[in-house]
């Protein structure tokens, strides 16, 4: 035995979209129902386990032995589902180094991230079975109790046979429509150094990283009680029935003058510059009230460990044109900074549960639990965090991809490239904290933007107003090596205030 591609399908009362696979396998009902596998490009087998059938002793070996690779589409799942069927305890899994995943062979190519959406693709002529949801909705999900089934929680195959039959199909499928991709795909295998980033990546996944519980059950119970408190606010200063009903709110604003067509931060952020006090009020505890970063504290509970460490916080080549990881569950690569003068005192007055102290001494408490995410995590016993980051990377990057010298020099001169950027995006002198330095968050939109082949859409996905998008554009066009062109004295000409409104700024 060589190769063995597997498919599993699985019961746990845990959600795994909120909780992730490591999370998922730790309820005490987890269960694996059915063993979809074909050694060698051979005929698939399924094995019915929930029906007491059993895994094929030389199959159980594969799945530890380091020279039998094992082959799933999205591999994590097999192989944490399977850790925890062979006995392995939270933190123990299996050595992922022989094991390859179709799905990240799928990103690799550009094609979707789903088996489905990869075998339509691929035009595959045996894909995946549509019906496939239904089922796993059936049998791999908890069920509500009723009185017409009996008060059960789980459907088991006795309560349905012939969708049983189904289900065991559709494993089936499944398997040979991930072989059907690697087939597909075989003139195009994945580069050793990828696979070996996977590894890595799988390693990193595996070991997660720790969580402070306290901290955590505090910042929930602080969240919940100043949503109440803003709430009665609201409540009491527009009379409104559910004053966090967006309809309800539009109106209200409506009613007082004040009329929008969203509500979203950066529109409610706008509209604090001019309202009136009243108004102003309201909707800065609109404001307070949607501070979606705090949810992150809910995700950190849902997806801890029972070793008090959250786990599958990354998705290998989850940005499939670009191979760059992504963010999963608590989203690692997206939280929010901290720039308090007193966050120990802040974090101190948290997990003692002195929410009084939190609402006297600080003016918006979502502000603060905001702020307080990153020090949810917390390094193991002695050891501690080592925080870096790489300056500027995408710009130095693609400066030496493209050739720019220019850039290089700068970069290797110690000068800052988004005033670079903007100096030569406008002919003038740009200097960080200095002369036309406002015109420093200009170059850097353009460089994140348009770096790698974003246009119009990114640039204002990145907060470029429709004016600054026309200037640029018409920059560009009408731009001469000659400074004395006329076009070019009328457009350096115009103030960059009014041509780049502050709330185009990030």
């Amino acid at each position: 035995m060589k190769t063995i591609s597997i498919d599993i399908e699985t019961y746990s009362s845990v959600d795994l979209a909120k909780s992730g696979v490591y999370r998922y396998t730790e309820s005490p009902d987890f269960v694996i129902l059915l063993f979809g596998y074909s050694v060698d490009g051979g005929e698939v087998q399924v094995v019915d386990l929930l029906c007491g059938e059993a895994i094929p002793p030389e199959v159980v070996a594969a799945l530890t032995d380091e020279d039998v690779t094992k082959w799933a589409f999205n591999a994590q799942f097999e192989r944490i589902c399977l850790s925890r069927w062979l006995g392995m305890s939270t933190g123990q899994y299996l050595d992922p180094q022989s094991w390859c995943c179709s799905m990240v062979w799928s990103a690799y190519m550009g094609l979707p991230l789903s088996l489905e959406g990869a075998g339509t693709v691929l035009g595959l002529e045996k894909q995946k079975l549509t019906v496939g949801k239904d089922l796993i909705r059936y049998f791999s999900k908890p069920c509500n109790p009723t009185a017409a089934n009996g008060g059960r929680a789980h459907n088991l195959p006795v309560h349905a046979p012939e969708k049983w039959l189904a289900f065991k199909e559709y494993n089936r499928r499944d398997v040979e429509a991930e072989m059907a991709i690697q087939r597909k795909l075989m003139k195009f295998p994945v580069p050793q150094n990828i696979w070996m980033q996977y590894h890595l990546d799988q390693e990193i996944n595996d070991r997660g990283v720790a969580l402070d519980m306290q901290h955590v059950r505090c910042a929930i119970d602080a969240d919940k009680r100043s949503r109440s408190e803003l709430t009665r606010l609201m409540r009491d200063l527009t009379e409104l029935e559910n004053p966090n009903s967006v309809a309800q709110m539009k109106q209200w604003l409506s009613d007082n003058g004040l009329e929008t067509d969203t509500l979203g931060k950066k529109a409610v952020a706008e509209m604090l510059k001019t309202a009136p006090k009243q108004l102003s009020e309201v909707l800065s505890l609109r404001q307070q009230l949607a501070k979606s970063s705090i949810k992150k504290y809910q995700v950190m509970e849902n997806a801890v460990c029972t070793d008090g460490r959250a786990r599958g916080m990354f998705q290998f080549y989850g940005a499939n044109r670009t191979g760059r990881f992504s963010g999963r569950l608590i989203q690692l690569q997206n939280l929010p900074q901290n720039h308090m003068d007193d966050l120990h005192q802040a974090r101190s007055l948290l997990k003692s549960g002195n929410f009084e102290a939190l609402a006297i001494l600080y003016d918006s408490v979502p502000e603060v639990l905001s702020e307080l995410i990153r020090t949810a995590f917390v390094p193991k016993p002695g050891s501690r965090f080592i925080v870096a980051d790489f300056a500027a990377i995408e710009a130095r990057v693609i400066a030496w991809l493209a050739g720019e010298k220019w850039r290089l020099e700068v970069f290797a001169s110690g000068g800052d490239i988004y005033c670079a950027s903007a100096s030569q995006m406008f002919r003038m002198p740009v200097e960080k904290n200095g002369i036309n330095g406002h015109l420093r968050q200009k170059g850097k939109i353009a460089e994140l933007a348009l770096g790698y082949g974003g246009s119009v859409g990114a640039l204002k996905a990145m907060g470029a107003s429709l004016l600054w998008i026309l200037y640029y554009l018409l920059f560009n066009f009408m731009y001469s090596e000659n400074d004395d062109a006329p076009n070019f004295r009328f457009l350096a000409s115009i103030d960059a205030q009014i041509v780049f409104p502050s709330s185009s700024v990030i």
